[in-house]
């Protein structure tokens, strides 16, 4: 039997950019002929990018994919075979599709047969279910077709909780959904039973901490099943507050790795197979958590100032940790040279906040103003004199010193092009400890999934790699630093105690009684659940940021805002 060299394609699209997508499809394909591939295989809807969302309901949309991939069809190496994910209309139904492209015609389209529904994605609301198997020769190897959801069959909403182990994947099979075992994907099954000796998978499956662990289980598992190899080809690149972060891998029949290509970055692999078995590879080494999640935040914040077009962004650097990521991130993704820093002081700025920002600012070489916004807040609180007559400064007075930075920072954008990135965590969203048209006004949030304690563990990592973070921005008690002596912990339990409640009743869904009973203090439970649910509203409000976790506020959190059920 001939060997066979079979090109993993690691691309990232940009969603609606049809002409570049193909491009991009055919630069790639083009370079892996020269290296004597023979088959080359694209992730999930590399043609149109995913995910295509209302996109999907035009009929002109569509007409232009099938333009695009006629003329790729055309453009591509006679003797190459290269498979394209792109979204079929046929007949008035819709498919998520996989086309087989070789000697200038479409030899085979493969339909997706489970749709996912859940989380982040809704293809339910897209697409018709194929059934039908795709199987190709090439040198004497027969390959399968399938698109991501397929290899983990009924499995898929089970895998939205942190790393769950095989034995927990079955479990949860066995005593939760009524079904006898694992093997329910039956799109695999039916692959086998069609010839198939390797199965090749077309991925687009965002990223979310941990899920890499996850997606290797379930393949292994799958190949220890069905005793076929398995090529997972995986999209990279941002879309919006999703993440892709590439990894591409190829499991052997005996469940092992033997390839892993990089993650968060577009890469060509050649895998090389002995019939049925590919030879071992490369495989590129693993990150720790924290450098994973610094990657998907540069290449979300890179991704999303780019496809969109911003020439650059913009930040309000206060002295605090929280911008100081922000601004650590958004250089290393775009370059200093795209970025700009502002420091609004007030009469209640420490004079360490000035330091400390000059400092860093200094480190990354990045511009930097500073604009004071007293003379502002003092017009203001005139202006506001007489409505305000007879009532103790409150949160309106600190509220309206964040809306003057607000402003300031959007009318630079307006008059510059650059986006505004907002700089509040997780944490703070989830309680609403941040400000309406104050800091929420921006049209990026970097770091919106990432919980306060994740971010002092990201500051550290990144002065690992280059020391940028001034030491005691890490160090000093956080404070938004709007009225005299104020604390963050004024108003919020230890962000330990904080972020651990939000873990449990945002990301897993537990009760407050659950987590009481856990040990927390009742009290503290009590009033941040109650904080969660009030501040629904302007979470509805804040700009898209980056998915990093499995619970994202956003396309992964619906609840209502006119909401009485306090259970």
């Amino acid at each position: 039997m001939a060997l066979v060299k079979l090109a993993i394609a690691q691309l990232n699209p940009t969603v609606g950019d049809l002409t570049r997508n193909a491009a991009k499809i055919l630069a790639f394909s083009q370079r892996a002929a020269a290296q004597g591939a023979h088959v080359v295989l694209t992730p999930e809807l590399a043609l149109c990018g995913y995910p295509p969302e209302d996109l999907l309901f035009r009929a002109g949309f569509h007409t232009a994919v099938r333009t695009e991939l006629d003329k790729l069809c055309a453009a591509l190496p006679a003797a190459l075979a290269v498979i394209v994910g792109f979204p079929e209309e046929q007949d008035g139904r819709r498919y998520n599709a996989a086309a087989l492209l070789r000697g200038g015609k479409i030899e085979a389209i493969y339909r997706k047969h489970n749709l996912p529904n859940y989380t982040v994605f809704d293809e339910e609301r897209y697409f018709e279910n194929g059934d039908t198997a795709v199987v190709f020769e090439c040198g004497g190897t027969r390959f399968g077709l399938l698109i991501c959801e397929d290899i983990w069959g009924n499995l898929g909403p089970l895998t939205t909780r942190p790393q769950p182990s095989l034995a927990q994947l079955r479990n949860s099979l066995k005593n939760g959904s009524g079904r006898a075992s694992s093997w329910d994907a039956h799109a695999p099954r039916q692959a086998k039973e069609a010839g198939a000796e390797v199965l090749l998978v077309l991925n687009a499956s965002p990223y979310h901490m941990n899920k890499s662990a996850t997606r290797h289980a379930i393949v292994k598992e799958r190949a220890a099943e069905t005793g076929l190899s398995v090529v997972y080809c995986h999209m990279v690149g941002g879309q919006d507050e999703l993440v892709f972060d590439g990894a591409s891998f190829v499991v052997n029949a005996h469940s092992e790795v033997t390839h892993q290509l990089p993650i968060f970055e577009e890469a060509l692999a050649l895998v090389e197979f002995d019939g049925a078995a590919p030879r071992p590879g490369v495989c590129a080494p693993e990150l720790p958590l924290e450098a994973e999640v610094y990657k998907a935040l540069c290449l979300g914040v890179k991704d999303y100032v780019g496809k969109n077009g911003f020439p650059g962004a913009l930040l309000g650097l206060s002295g605090g940790i929280d911008s100081a990521l922000t601004l650590a991130i958004a250089c290393d993704a775009l370059g200093a040279d795209k970025v700009r820093a502002v420091m609004m002081p007030s009469q209640y700025t420490a004079d360490i906040s000035w330091i400390d920002s000059r400092e860093m600012v200094k480190r990354l070489g990045v511009r930097y103003d500073e604009i004071a916004i007293k003379p502002m807040f003092d017009q203001f609180l005139g202006a506001l004199a007489e409505d305000f007559k007879g009532r103790a400064p409150d949160t309106a007075e600190e509220n309206l010193q964040a809306r003057i930075r607000g402003t300031l920072l959007m009318a630079m954008s307006n008059k510059h092009g650059s986006i505004v990135l907002t700089t509040g965590n997780k944490s703070e969203m989830a309680v609403g400890y941040c400000t309406l048209y104050g800091d929420m006004a921006g049209g990026f949030a970097v770091i919106k999934d990432i919980a306060k304690t994740l971010v002092f563990k990201l500051c550290r990592y990144r002065n690992t790699v280059s020391d940028v973070i001034p030491e005691r921005i890490i160090t000093r008690p956080p404070s938004a630093e709007l009225r005299d002596n104020q604390k963050d912990q004024d108003s919020l339990p230890e962000y330990e105690v904080l972020d651990a409640i939000l873990a449990l009743h945002v990301e897993e869904d537990r009760s407050a009684e659950d987590i009481i009973a856990k040990g927390f203090s009742r009290a503290d439970v009590e009033k941040v659940v109650r904080l969660i649910r009030i501040n629904e509203y302007k979470r509805r409000q804040a700009p898209v940021g980056i998915r990093v976790t499995h619970r994202a506020f956003g396309r992964d959190w619906r609840q209502p805002i006119t909401n009485q059920y306090h259970g």
